[in-house]
């Protein structure tokens, strides 16, 4: 067979590509070496969100972009983006407080809002948005923007395009593609041999080695990678609202309600020479981040409070910038097409937010090559499960199902909306769904991730397809991996 287009990497703009072309009516493959989202998709912040600060860098054109994004997808999934409410203590010496006006004015009208809030200028004093900060913060701002299950919306971009017709493969590694007559031919690390008419590089931190390497093609473009490291500790206030806060170093730093009995701190921006692989959070970036919040906290923060972290490397384009935190976030094609032959588009850059309007544009710029593909069309489309309003859903679902737990009922339609129903079939009873490995795992539920979403080890259900592995013990999460490799 030969393929129209084969997409090599399983992140966030490989599977959103995936998604928009196999909608399109081409034939589609798509590679990754390891797991969906295992690398930089599944390790970010966990938000869909304009970017407040990017408009300190005049990146106009990214905000406006990202903002519109974040419109269309809080209706294309409710299940997995939901909104957050942000609040922006002013810190003395920093931002005066009319730039931080100017910035949410800004934030508010840079594109069409329709599903939260605009910002408003708050007094911390006497009020649970207050209550967690030292007292000597006295005003803020709050704002809007959304959260997202991230390696989530991987997993649904990579599921619509399977519904739409495109082949996806995990644990599937490129080692090389010519070209010949006209097509790619590129070969796995099983020795599988694939045709196709056009090769999109969403490799990720490893695109410039995929270039250099298995197409070996000539680039004028370049990745910079930058380690974003972040903490998982016990929950530090009440509420469902979430801080941002100014770090004298002109950064930002999260702090944001999750998991229900946890708080997710993030991020750092540390620049990373060595090759791309797994990287983990260092000393100095757990300390940075625990100062950061100890600075504006009246409790203190320890690393004693530490559950969990977790870091993964950002792919993005350098721009010459000297700073890692000030690199664009903005993305940048390189497309190799000599003489009209098969072209090799590679992607540097991006973000989860704006995934969906980066696939239209690798699209648009692959369009003379392959002209007999539709028009775009995902600006209107839900996810799968998100055909829903989710309180109303998750009611439903209570009714419907009565012996899910309340925190149980609640992670399923989180996770699946309306496909949820594929995995509890007609079961009447939790026994129905066979062993509950903890946190409400149960076998029904590890079948389902292994037939519909491409899950094949333990870690791709505890930190991938879910995050129960917060929830589950040691012992629980040992089982698990037993009954997978079983």
């Amino acid at each position: 067979m030969i393929y129209d287009l084969l997409i090599v990497g399983g992140g966030i703009n490989g599977c959103a590509i995936a998604r928009d072309a196999a909608g399109r009516g081409l034939s589609v493959r798509l590679v990754e070496q390891n797991d969906l989202s295992s690398g930089t998709s599944s390790a970010s912040t966990k938000l869909i969100h304009g970017g407040l600060r990017y408009l300190e860098l005049y990146e106009f054109r990214l905000v406006h972009e990202a903002l519109a994004e974040r419109e269309l997808l809080l209706a294309a999934a409710p299940h997995i983006i939901w909104p957050l409410k942000f609040v922006l203590p002013h810190e003395k010496g920093l931002r005066p407080v009319w730039m931080l006006r100017l910035g949410l004015f800004l934030y508010d009208h840079l594109a069409r809002r329709k599903r939260l809030e605009g910002s408003h200028m708050v007094s911390l004093k006497g009020n649970a948005l207050g209550a967690p900060l030292r007292e000597t913060y006295n005003v803020g701002f709050t704002y809007a923007d959304c959260w997202v299950e991230d390696s989530r919306l991987v997993v649904l971009n990579a599921l619509d395009a399977k519904e739409r017709g495109a082949t996806i493969t995990v644990g599937a590694r490129l080692t090389q593609a010519v070209r010949r007559d006209n097509l790619w031919i590129a070969t796995l690390a099983d020795g599988e041999e694939i045709s196709a008419r056009a090769l999109v590089n969403a490799a990720g931190p490893w695109v410039s080695q995929v270039i250099e390497e298995a197409l070996h093609v000539r680039s004028r473009k370049h990745v910079r990678l930058v380690k974003g490291s972040h903490l998982v500790t016990r929950q530090l206030y009440d509420g469902e609202h979430a801080y941002i806060l100014q770090n004298p170093d002109g950064r930002i730093v999260f702090a944001i309600p999750y998991e229900r009995a946890f708080t997710l701190i993030g991020t750092t921006d540390v620049v990373h020479d060595a090759a791309p692989g797994e990287v983990a959070i260092s000393d100095a970036e757990t300390d940075y981040l625990l100062d950061s919040v100890n600075h504006f906290l009246r409790a203190a923060v320890s690393r004693g409070d530490i559950v969990w972290s977790y870091a993964g490397l950002r792919p993005l384009y350098d721009d010459g910038s000297l700073k890692a935190s000030v690199v664009t976030r903005d993305y940048a094609f390189d497309l190799d097409a000599p003489d009209d032959a098969a072209p090799a588009l590679s992607i540097f850059g991006g973000k989860i937010t704006t995934a969906r309007r980066l696939a239209e544009h690798a699209l648009d710029d692959l369009r003379a090559y392959l002209p007999a593909h539709g028009e775009p069309w995902t600006a209107g489309a839900v996810f799968p499960g998100g055909d829903m309003e989710f309180d109303a859903f998750l009611a439903g679902l209570k009714r419907e199902k009565p012996f899910l737990e309340n925190d149980v009922a609640l992670r399923l339609a989180r996770a699946y909306g309306t496909r949820v129903y594929r995995l509890l079939k007609d079961a009447a009873s939790m026994a129905d769904l066979g062993r509950d490995f903890g946190g409400g795992l149960t076998e029904a539920e590890i079948r389902y991730l292994v037939e519909n979403e491409w899950a094949r080890t333990a870690d791709d259900v505890l930190w991938r397809r879910s995050k129960l592995g917060l929830h589950m013990n040691a012992a629980q999460q040992e089982s698990l991996r037993k009954f997978m490799r079983a």
